[in-house]
């Protein structure tokens, strides 16, 4: 037997014992563990209404604040303007939403040429979407055209989008997912995240990236020890460890 493979057999048997040697916990002394973890509830409160307000739940989040008490760091009835204007590019109606971000905060535009470039693309896409060929082209050559001769990225992207009207069947374009919903929710989010860091809050709720967090410190505590996991954060029930 060569050295390579008795190195192997030797690394395979060691990492064997290694994982028959783990380390299990009980769901028992998990849970114990768990309940001596003190966590305040205003800070829970804080968190969830963390997630209404980002995501602009502003029903939700006034009932939250009547029966918990928990103040939002911003005006819930600016989170109407953003929906309004989140939903205005969902539908299509850019033109719509445009305008309703600048009656919100002109600065945002202004101050983020991306933002506005994929606000416009998106009119584009519109226009190529509703058959208004002659419009496209206009469209794109007096407002985006000047934009790319002045930022290579605005330029390919604007490449991109024109290459439609080269397709009577777009399932066959190599872009066509551009006039898919996918890219109205991707561009809506973006403007909904400017939106918010103009209000000087967190473009993205907390609650995803602690889950995130979590599923990562599982994943870590596993390669040492066997204990009880949450492996469906929707029932965020414990499961017994595998030994």
């Amino acid at each position: 037997m060569s050295l390579f493979w008795i190195v192997i057999r030797r690394l395979a048997e060691i990492e064997e014992r290694m994982a028959s040697a783990k380390k299990v916990i009980t769901r028992e002394e998990w849970e114990k563990r768990l309940n001596d973890v003190k966590i305040r509830k205003e800070d829970m409160n804080k968190l969830v209404m963390n997630f209404l307000v980002t995501e602009g739940y502003v029903e939700a989040a006034e009932k939250f604040r009547m029966e918990s008490g928990t103040e939002p760091d911003i005006d819930l009835a600016t989170i109407s303007d953003r929906m309004a204007v989140k939903k205005a590019v969902q539908c299509g109606n850019v033109e719509d939403a445009i305008e309703k971000v600048n009656d919100l905060n002109p600065e945002i535009l202004d101050t983020n040429p991306q933002l506005f470039f994929h606000l416009q693309q998106q009119r584009l896409i519109e226009l190529i979407r509703n058959g208004k060929i002659e419009e496209a082209l206009e469209f794109a050559q007096e407002e985006l055209a000047p934009r790319g001769e002045e930022n290579q990225s605005f330029l390919e992207e604007l490449e991109r989008t024109v290459s439609l009207l080269a397709f009577e069947d777009v399932s066959n374009c190599p872009v066509g997912e551009l006039l898919d919903i996918s890219q109205r929710l991707k561009t809506a989010s973006e403007v909904n995240a400017a939106i918010l860091t103009s209000q000087s809050h967190e473009k993205d709720p907390k609650l995803p990236s602690l889950l995130k967090m979590l599923i990562w410190a599982q994943n870590q505590l596993d390669e040492k020890v066997a204990f009880p996991r949450i492996n469906d954060l929707s029932k965020a029930t414990l499961e017994d460890p595998t030994v």
